[in-house]
């Protein structure tokens, strides 16, 4: 199981980065994408949009299932990561790289206080 200790992590599966001052890069884990299993679709928030701690944000469908994604920080979509319209599997392949989804200019910094560090996510996934 991939967990870089540079990412901090959400109890709903989520990483976020740091990218620089206020901008912070959002995916699923490796350990969701393996849950999920082989990923077909992805929907994302559209540029400009406002995002808030813990609602939904988008969604994964996979051959298994279709799954809620869940912002793990507040603030407004600047990027979205548009290679998963046509290639979502690069979510299985690549969830810390190129299955990244989003990038959020956050409202409150304060709030990435609140994320497991990677000790702290493999507690919840090893429950």
């Amino acid at each position: 199981m991939n967990l870089p200790n540079e990412l901090r992590y959400s109890e709903e599966h989520e990483w976020v980065k740091s990218e620089d001052e206020n901008k912070v890069r959002i995916g699923i884990t490796d350990f969701a994408q393996s849950e999920l299993g082989d990923i077909v679709f992805v929907e994302l928030p559209e540029v400009g949009d406002e995002i808030k701690v813990d609602d939904p944000f988008g969604s994964v469908e996979s051959v298994k299932t279709v799954s809620e994604l869940y912002a793990p920080v507040s603030g407004k979509v600047v990027a979205i990561n548009s290679e998963l319209e046509d290639s979502p599997e690069n979510v299985n392949d690549s969830p810390y790289e190129g299955g990244w989804m989003i990038v959020v200019e956050l409202t409150d910094a304060s709030e990435m206080e609140n994320l497991l560090d990677a000790e702290g996510y493999k507690r919840v996934i090893s429950e």
